[in-house]
Parts: C-alpha cells; structure tokens; sequence
C-alpha cells in the first residue's frame, strides 16, 4: 500500500549575529523551535550565528549547539545582517529572521514574527519593544531609541499603513523576496537603513509585539554620539535614493562615503577583507 506523500516546505531562517557572546549564545539558540507551524503547514527551522571577530569562542559554542557558523574578521553588525540575509537566499528560505545574542530577545517568538510573512500578511515585520505599553530601558537608550525611531517614522510615513513604534528593534523578520532585495548599506549597523530602503521598495511593513529583558552580561557597542554620526548620514542618501533617484544617484557619486552601497560596490580593501572573512565553517 503506497504511504501517504509529505509536504515539505521551506525553511525559516532563524541567525544571530553575535561578537563575543559566549555566555549566552547558547542558551540564546537553545530556546529557538524546531519547526514553526503556520495554517496547518510546518516549516523547518535553521539557525545560523554570524560569528564577528569574536575572541571568546562564541562559534565554537553556536556550532556545538547545533547552528551553522559563519566566520568573519569582524566586519560590522550591519555587514553580519548581511551576511545572514544572503545565506537565507542559498538555503531558498520561505522567511527569515534575526536577533541579538544577548538574550535580550527570545527566540522562542520566533512564529509570532515570521507568521504575518507565512500567510501573507507582510514582507517586513519587526519585533517591537513598545506595543501594549512601555518598557523599562536605561535612560539614554530610551532617549536614542525615541529620536531615532522619530526619524525613521517621519521618513517614512508616506510609505507604510500602520504605525512605527520601534526604530531599534533587535528582532526582525522578512520574507524571502524582501532579503533577496534589500540593500544594506552601512557596515556599522542595519536599523534605520533595513527599514527605509524596504518601505522605499514598496514592501509591506507590520509591527507584533515582545518581550524584552535588560541586557545583563557584556555592554552593547552603542554609543549615540557616534551611531548618529556614522549612521545618520547614510540612513539620509538611503531616503534621498528612493524619493528622489536622481538626486540620490548624484550623491553616490559626489559622497561615496554616505551613499548606499551594496557588497559589490564597497572599497577595494573592504572587498578583500570580505572575501578573505567571510567563509563558512562546517
């Protein structure tokens, strides 16, 4: 008597990029599910750390609990957001996701950021930190986190049909059109430049809420005077690119240094670094 076939869908993506979180990556990766389940289909999950620069033997524990590990001289969180976004594209993900590996976010969330993308609610969704009510953070992260996320608000709110209440958020999700898409254009860091160039694509954006602790090992590499002074100018040609092409492509041209770029586009040296880096461990 023939068995019954099986579906069998795509994966979900599910990476941290991490940088010296060795006392809590594992547990980080120990919470995530083994498959999420979306109107009755089940889709797989896979957990990748992009390990950047990290001294403290963090790949060695992400690989020993069970994620895939890729390797890098230390190139930037917005370059390791790239990194995973790209390996999404090689495994064919259906969704991908991502979050700090401080266990400041839980992984255990991961359906309620990938299910609006699953059935096709959204191409975008980001994890937020403030809907259904405020969260207790140090006062000059709530203060950066307000004026930053004022900005991208402001920037976007021709684009997208619900509110932007969390311009920081560390736990994202995208579909797999929407990672194949998206250039990331700055190394040092991906929030607001992630954000402005998927709405400037025309790709749908929704908010779910979460939980969030208070980071308790290590310190984040955050400080505002200078995230605002290595971010702020690239996050402006990234909108000055979508809302006025012209304009933005002449910025490319006249301020390289501030102007979207994808891995192609960088420097001669990065370039090299990047080919040298960011190869793959079993």
């Amino acid at each position: 008597m023939p068995t019954a076939s099986l579906d069998v869908h795509p994966p979900i993506l599910l990476f941290l990029p991490a940088r010296n979180e060795s006392a809590t990556v594992a547990d980080v990766l120990a919470a995530a599910p083994s498959s999420v389940e979306v109107d009755g289909a089940a889709f797989p999950v896979e957990l990748l750390v992009v390990d950047d620069g990290s001294t403290d033997g963090t790949g060695d524990l992400a690989r020993a609990a069970g994620a895939t590990v890729i390797r890098t001289d230390g190139l930037g969180l917005g370059a390791a957001v790239r990194l995973g976004l790209g390996h999404a594209a090689t495994i064919g993900a259906a969704a991908v996701a991502f979050c700090d590996a401080d266990l400041e976010y839980d992984t255990a969330a991961l359906h309620d950021l990938v299910a609006p993308i699953l059935d096709g609610r959204a191409d975008y969704v980001v994890g937020s930190r403030f809907l259904g009510g405020a969260r207790r953070m140090k006062p000059h992260r709530h203060f950066g986190n307000r004026l930053l996320t004022m900005l991208v608000r402001a920037a976007t709110r021709d684009q997208r049909d619900v509110p932007l209440t969390d311009g920081q958020s560390g736990y994202r999700a995208l579909s797999g059109s929407a990672a194949a898409a998206v250039d990331i254009a700055h190394d040092y860091n991906y929030a607001q430049v992630l954000t402005l160039d998927l709405l400037g694509r025309g790709f749908r954006y929704l908010e779910v809420p979460i939980d969030y602790a208070h980071r308790e090992i290590g310190r984040s590499f955050v400080r505002l005077p200078t995230y605002l002074r290595r971010v702020v100018p690239t996050a402006y040609a990234v909108w000055r690119t979508h809302h006025d092409p012209v304009l933005g492509a002449r910025s490319a041209i006249l301020r390289p240094d501030r102007a979207p770029r994808t891995i192609g586009q960088s420097s001669t040296t990065k370039s090299r670094k990047r080919s040298r880096a960011a190869r793959q461990a079993a």
